[in-house]
């Protein structure tokens, strides 16, 4: 683990699907990454992003918007707790 910030993928302008896309590639070309970011302005990301980390075992830490820019956080593996 890092502390430095997480990769930013950047879907501003880009309808459904791209925004998933954009992060599971991401996701694939950096596996040591364990965190997110993906900024998007389609509305749909907010459903679909956390559709696609379930999907990987993933989640989604945090959706934050300034104006109409979503900022998701998201995170590959979830953290097990016992």
């Amino acid at each position: 683990m890092t502390d430095s910030a997480p990769p930013v993928v950047d879907a501003r302008g880009h309808r459904c699907p791209v925004p998933s896309l954009r992060l599971r590639k991401a996701l694939t070309a950096r596996p040591g990454e364990e965190h997110f970011v993906l900024l998007a302005t389609d509305p749909m990301a907010r459903i679909d992003v956390p559709f696609l980390m379930a999907e990987l075992g993933g989640r989604v830490l945090e959706i934050t918007a300034d104006g109409d820019v979503l900022r998701i956080t998201v995170e590959r593996r979830a953290v097990l707790t016992g």
